[in-house]
């Protein structure tokens, strides 16, 4: 998930053909496009609710680079299965563990 912006709260609230006037701080809207243009208002809150919830997906993001490559994790499940050890769960654990799920 990238990290939240104008352009992607304008794209959460609305498919139409649109654009930003940020010197003016407005929409750009078409006459073709249906309905009213979302009021810059409308897109800062949009923003808010977006970075909350980017902000809260922290551990997720931090989980993900932290994580043993594909290749070391599928290496590891072999040798687990093949030596009776928990090497893999035991690196997944600590990675889960050093970037805890907020409650």
């Amino acid at each position: 998930m990238s990290k939240p912006t104008l352009e992607i709260a304008l794209l959460a609230l609305t498919s139409e053909p649109s654009g930003l006037d940020f010197s003016e701080k407005k929409v750009i809207w078409p006459k073709t496009n249906s309905g009213e243009a979302p009021t810059w208002g409308d897109l800062e809150n949009k923003l808010t609710e977006l970075q909350a919830d980017y902000d809260a997906k922290k551990y997720q993001r931090d989980r993900a680079t932290s994580y043993p490559s594909i290749q070391e994790q599928l290496d590891m499940q072999y040798w687990d299965a093949v030596n009776g050890t928990k090497k893999w769960q035991e690196a997944v654990a600590k990675v889960k563990a050093d970037n805890p799920k907020p409650e």
